[in-house]
């Protein structure tokens, strides 16, 4: 990390400038947000998502069931699932028609995928649907859900870290103009008289 680089500044030094300082103190700011601010933002907001998606889990949950269907007849394979809380990405899903009976009671019919690998008239399968026999996803797994948080956490206490280091980098550069300026003023009060016979005796 840079921000540790400006560190050698504090040394004793009579050329050292007020910049060398600056920039120095800027360092150590950087480094301790970097070492303490982003990991505690890291974990306060995974937290957070640890709160909210747990809570997503017990909605799907108690809003979501699971219900027998059964093939009236096969329409189509599709490809792999896209979703990764249905299947593994390899599993090969079959497009049929199924009749089920909803939560409530009430018959439904219509095209659904099944994981079957060769659906036949009459085969049973598990469908998951709302209470009204509208088919859904299934539930978000616990597991997956602290899996999100944890990348969520993670993702901000990255983000936190990169914005303290591009604040830290922007000082640095406004310090570097700064000294530059300085640079370019004593320039202009020597450069008249720069290698005149007697210049300065």
């Amino acid at each position: 990390m840079r921000a540790i680089c400006g560190l050698w500044r504090w040394r004793r030094n009579p050329l050292r400038r007020t910049t060398d300082l600056a920039e120095s103190w800027v360092a150590l700011a950087a480094l301790l947000l970097i070492l303490v601010a982003a990991p505690v933002l890291g974990a306060l907001a995974g937290s957070a998502a640890q709160g909210a998606l747990q809570q997503s889990v017990r909605d799907q949950r108690q809003t979501r069931h699971t219900v027998t269907a059964t093939v009236v007849r096969k329409v189509r394979q599709v490809a792999p699932a896209p979703d990764p809380e249905i299947s593994s990405g390899r599993d090969i899903r079959s497009r049929v028609e199924a009749d089920w009976t909803a939560p409530d009671g009430t018959r439904r019919h219509g095209q659904v995928t099944t994981d079957l690998k060769s659906p036949h008239p009459g085969d049973h399968f598990t469908l998951w649907t709302d209470g009204h026999g509208r088919t859904v996803t299934r539930p978000l797994d616990p597991a997956t859900a602290t899996t999100h948080a944890v990348l969520a956490g993670l993702g901000a206490a990255m983000l936190t870290a990169g914005l303290v280091e591009c604040i830290r980098r922007l000082i640095v550069w406004r310090l570097l103009r700064r000294r530059y300026a300085g640079w370019d003023r004593a320039w202009d009060r020597a450069g008249p008289d720069w290698g005149r016979t007697g210049t300065g005796s």
